[in-house]
């Protein structure tokens, strides 16, 4: 039997991590494997206050699938480091006003923990792990990397993320609205599109279509995954539930049909954090709130195998 110290020196370390930024630094954890560093990565948040962890505090979300999802590819070798998006957690100094917000940001910054990543695991390259939102902001990151920057990313893995651009889902989402109102709110994403403001949006969906959100809106609403992943020329991975109430199936092969070299991997009864759970809603959604639920099977270890082969 284990002693307690020798238990504890098997175990993984974690380690703050920073990185040099504008107003303020970034934070992150760096996971290593208590054995040799075989590979390093980048997890990449989703949309809204994700922290590090997968957690958004304020939703009620603790489902914490990115610290989960480090633990397990440490136990394979897979150095991991998870970050806290500009504005949320440790890296709330960071964020800038919701006016200056751009996806480029984000997708700048995806770059910069790369190159963090390998220099403190010392690897040549580190993969980025992009969830739901994550996943654009991952291919977002390698279509725009500057003249002259070095290529610190070895390849993609994108989980649980859209394959068509946000305004094909956001006008889906939309459809439920009532006349007059839904074509008012098409007419207001027609505009964002086209890469203008909208003075005037319909009061009822202010929320939305808020002035000092509209230029984020416009940065994000030019990206198309589908068409970003077919120009991509590293390895990619995509990983889909069927059972994801937020992200389809259709997603996931939009994505594979852009870029035919990509592996694609369907876990069955498996949602959008990565945990079992069934199609029914409010069951669905309760695994959000379980951080002792564990992954589903077989998610770690394929995107361990497809990172490290």
């Amino acid at each position: 039997m284990l002693t307690l110290a020798a238990a504890l020196l098997l175990s993984p370390v974690s380690t703050p991590v920073e990185s040099p930024s504008s107003p303020a630094p970034l934070h992150g954890s760096l996971l290593t494997p208590e054995g040799e560093t075989r590979a390093a990565a980048v997890i990449i948040p989703g949309s809204g206050p994700t922290d590090r962890d997968g957690n958004s505090p304020q939703f009620g979300i603790q489902a914490a699938t990115y610290r989960l999802l480090a633990e397990g590819l440490a136990e394979r070798g897979v150095a991991t480091v998870r970050i806290d998006k500009r504005g949320i957690g440790e890296s709330a100094a960071a964020g800038p006003s919701e006016a200056d917000l751009r996806f480029s940001t984000y997708a700048e910054d995806a770059r910069t923990w790369a190159a963090e990543a390998a220099a403190k695991t010392g690897r040549p390259c580190a993969w980025l792990i992009g969830h739901s939102e994550g996943a654009l902001v991952a291919l977002a990151a390698v279509a725009a990397k500057p003249d002259g920057e070095g290529d610190k990313v070895c390849g993609l893995v994108l989980l649980s993320g859209a394959g068509r651009p946000a305004g094909v889902v956001l006008r889906e989402q939309l459809n439920a609205l009532p006349e007059p109102l839904r074509t008012e709110a098409y007419a207001a994403v027609d505009e964002l599109e086209a890469g203008r403001t909208v003075a005037d949006p319909p009061a009822s969906l202010a929320a939305l279509f808020r002035p000092s959100v509209q230029p984020y809106l416009i940065s994000w609403l030019t990206l198309d995954p589908a068409k970003l992943a077919a120009a991509y020329e590293g390895p990619v991975f995509i990983g889909q539930g069927t059972t994801d109430i937020q992200v389809t199936i259709a997603d996931a092969e939009a994505l594979k049909i852009a870029q035919p070299r990509a592996e694609l991997a369907i876990w069955d009864g498996v949602n959008h954090v990565l945990k079992v759970a069934p199609a029914e809603r409010a069951a669905n959604i309760a695994t959000y709130m379980d951080p002792a639920l564990p992954l589903a099977p077989g998610v770690v270890e394929a995107v361990a195998d497809f990172i490290l082969k």
